[in-house]
C-alpha cells in the first residue's frame, strides 16, 4: 500500500520553476516512502550460485552493487558527497578501492566483525554527513568511506567465494565500474540539481541526505531487530 501511495504521488508531482526546491523536497519524501517499504532484496544476482565463466562473474558484479539496495544507496550518498566537495573524484575512488580490498579479504578467510551491522551503519552516518550543514572535508569523507568500502567489499565477497580466477577476475571488474558508474551519476545529478535551484540550493542536497538517513536507520533496525 505504501508503495503504491508512494509511486502514485510521485506520478502527479509536476516541476514548477516558481516552487523547484518545494517539489525537489516532495519527490525525496515520496522517494523516502519507495526505499522505507521496500523489503530487503537477496545481494546475489545468480540466486547465491557462484558464477562460472567471465560472463557470469561480470554480471554477477554489475547486479550486486544494484539489487543490494544498502549498497546502492550508499553509493548513491557517496556521489552526492562528492557533488558538494572539491576534489569529488577522490571520494568514490577510494570507497571503490577499498570494496576490492574487502572482497579480497573475505577470500581470504579472514574475518570483519559484524559487516551487515556496518554496512547498515553506513548509510546512516553518511546520510547524516550529507545533512549536514558543515560537514566534514574531502580528506576526511574519503577516509570514511574507505572504511565503510572495505565491510560493503567483504559482503560482496560471499558471492564468489570458491570461483574460478576468471569470473573472479570478471566479478571485481564489475562492481568496480557499476559503483564508479553510479557515484559519478549520483555526483553529476547533485551538481545539476544545485545549478537550477536557485533558492537555498545546498538545502536540496541536505532533504537528500535526511531521505538517506531514513533509509540508513531502516536497514539498520532491520539488521538489529532481525
Amino acid at each position: 500500500m505504501i508503495v503504491k501511495l508512494a509511486s502514485q504521488y510521485l506520478s502527479h508531482c509536476k516541476y514548477s520553476p516558481q516552487k523547484p526546491l518545494s517539489k525537489a523536497i516532495a519527490f525525496l519524501a515520496a522517494t523516502s516512502l519507495l526505499l522505507v517499504a521496500n523489503p530487503a532484496l537477496a545481494h546475489h544476482p545468480f540466486g547465491g550460485k557462484t558464477p562460472s565463466n567471465f560472463f557470469e562473474g561480470f554480471l554477477s558484479g554489475i547486479g550486486h552493487p544494484i539489487i543490494g539496495i544498502d549498497h546502492f544507496v550508499f553509493v548513491v550518498a557517496i556521489g552526492l558527497l562528492a557533488a558538494i566537495k572539491p576534489k569529488a573524484i577522490l571520494i568514490p575512488v577510494a570507497f571503490v578501492l577499498a570494496t576490492l580490498a574487502g572482497t579480497g579479504i573475505h577470500l581470504m578467510s579472514l574475518d570483519l566483525p559484524a559487516p551487515e551491522l556496518f554496512i547498515s551503519a553506513s548509510v546512516l552516518i553518511f546520510g547524516i554527513i550529507l545533512a549536514m550543514k558543515d560537514s566534514p572535508n574531502s580528506i576526511a569523507i574519503a577516509a570514511l568511506g574507505a572504511i565503510a568500502g572495505l565491510f560493503h567489499g567483504y559482503a560482496y565477497g560471499e558471492a564468489i567465494v570458491g570461483a574460478e580466477m576468471a569470473p573472479l577476475v570478471a566479478y571485481l571488474l564489475g562492481f568496480a565500474l557499476i559503483q564508479l558508474a553510479i557515484a559519478l551519476t549520483a555526483c553529476q545529478v547533485g551538481r545539476f540539481a544545485i545549478k537550477k535551484v536557485t533558492d537555498q540550493p545546498a538545502l536540496l542536497l541536505r532533504f537528500a541526505g535526511f531521505t538517506i538517513c531514513g533509509a540508513g536507520a531502516t536497514f539498520l533496525s532491520s539488521v538489529i531487530l532481525g
